[in-house]
């Protein structure tokens, strides 16, 4: 029995390096009909991708991307908002702990995801805009596509429950919501924050009551 299984693990093998020979050798063969006129065109493709990459990130440098900024009223919202396909608005209080903590991971991705504008607000000054999106904890991102909210992260119920979560975490939380171009396994989140006693749960919304806003330090998942 064990005979037999080895020769068709020994089969499969054969088979799979014959098919890997052929597209192998179906490529050079590619290759070696091109003429210097289909380098050139290749080559003029690839520049031509170049040029519109970096013009492309150049049209997100002048709306603001690549850094973390404060806007101070709810009113620069609407228009930070409308000019950007994707956007992270951090929902802060300044005697909140955790807000920093925040700060800290957002001014970090908004360099590395130049894709994506990184806005912050503080709820104090934007009560209507709060109400509208039902900020309740703080603190929150709200996370927008094409204007609409699409997603929130609430407190840090998604990363871990732990302060020291790290910057990849959060990343991965927003890759999960497409706000950012993520190119790592969003099946699962990185595994450097997997630590005993973690919890990763489902944001849920909350909605407000009156005008006071929750710590997320001290409402826990009311």
């Amino acid at each position: 029995m064990a005979s037999q299984t080895m020769d068709i693990l020994a089969k499969v093998v054969e088979q799979t390096t014959k098919v890997m020979e052929e597209e192998l050798n179906n490529q050079l063969s590619k290759l070696n009909e091109m003429d210097e006129d289909d380098f050139e065109r290749l080559k003029e493709k690839r520049l031509e991708a170049l040029k519109k990459a970096q013009k492309q990130k150049q049209d997100w440098l002048s709306k603001g991307h690549g850094e973390y900024r404060e806007i101070p009223s709810e009113r620069e919202f609407f228009t930070e908002v409308k000019e950007s396909t994707k956007v992270v608005c951090h929902f802060y209080r300044n005697s909140t702990f955790r807000c920093k903590i925040v700060d800290k991971h957002l001014a970090l991705l908004a360099k590395k995801h130049v894709e994506t504008k990184f806005l912050k607000l503080n709820v104090e000054k934007a009560p209507f805009l709060s109400e509208r999106l039902r900020i309740k904890v703080i603190p929150t991102l709200a996370l927008l596509i094409d204007g609409k909210t699409k997603d929130y992260v609430v407190g840090f119920n998604d990363l871990g429950n732990t302060d020291d979560f790290s910057t990849e975490m959060l990343e991965w939380r927003l890759g999960c919501a497409d706000v950012i171009n993520y190119s790592g396994n969003l099946m699962e989140p990185p595994a450097a924050n997997k630590k005993p006693g973690s919890k990763f749960t489902k944001v849920e919304k909350k909605t407000i009551r009156g005008r006071g806003y929750d710590s997320d330090s001290d409402s826990g998942d009311e």
